[in-house]
């Protein structure tokens, strides 16, 4: 059975025998967080340049205690500077699409990895939003049951129930490409299919 995507869809779908992989591109990140990597880039040269004159200081002082206030300061910014190189990493990162496998015994999920996105965040619990994980999961046909597209606020999303987590996969998609996937996956792993 071949699957096509709907119409305008960056989603690609490979047919090996039986099995199909679809594999669903993330969007492409505004030229604005491009500057803003520029801007952290530019930021750590002066980091670095405080950084070595902090360190000279506490090394080159006179034979006494250093000022608690300079290891303090020096602590803070090594932490800053830390942080400031895993955004540079994070923004500059190639972004990897979502991909799923289809086969006889169920469905490999695989989240790829999202690019950067600037965000406004209400609350400062964002760490798993800059810094997601990459979900690699393994579906079997009766937790495929539990796949359910939910209404949102803005967008519907697509999850499947594996045990205690709820996974939403598709999250790369638009809310009609997350229609049609769910479809895919409903009639390839239906009772009636499975004859």
């Amino acid at each position: 059975m071949t699957v096509r995507p709907p119409d305008n869809s960056a989603i690609s779908v490979v047919t090996n025998g039986r099995d199909q992989v679809i594999s669903i591109p993330h969007p492409k990140p505004p030229a604005a967080t491009y500057l803003a990597g520029l801007f952290i880039f530019c930021w750590l040269g002066g980091w670095a340049f405080g950084e070595i004159s902090a360190a000279y200081q506490l090394v080159t002082r006179p034979i006494g205690p250093p000022t608690a206030f300079l290891v303090f300061w020096l602590c803070a910014w090594t932490v800053g500077g830390i942080f400031a190189m895993l955004m540079l990493r994070r923004i500059l990162r190639r972004s990897v699409p979502e991909v799923i496998k289809l086969d006889a015994s169920g469905f490999s999920y695989d989240s790829g990895v999202p690019p950067f996105k600037m965000q406004y965040y209400r609350n400062f619990c964002v760490w798993s939003q800059l810094f997601p994980q990459r979900i690699e999961q393994r579906f079997d046909r009766t937790q495929i049951e539990s796949l359910k597209l939910r209404e949102g606020d803005t967008c519907n999303r697509l999850t499947v129930d594996a045990g205690a987590q709820r996974i939403e996969i598709g999250s790369a998609a638009t809310d009609v490409e997350r229609e049609w996937l769910s479809k895919v996956i409903s009639e390839r792993y239906s009772p009636a299919t499975q004859r």
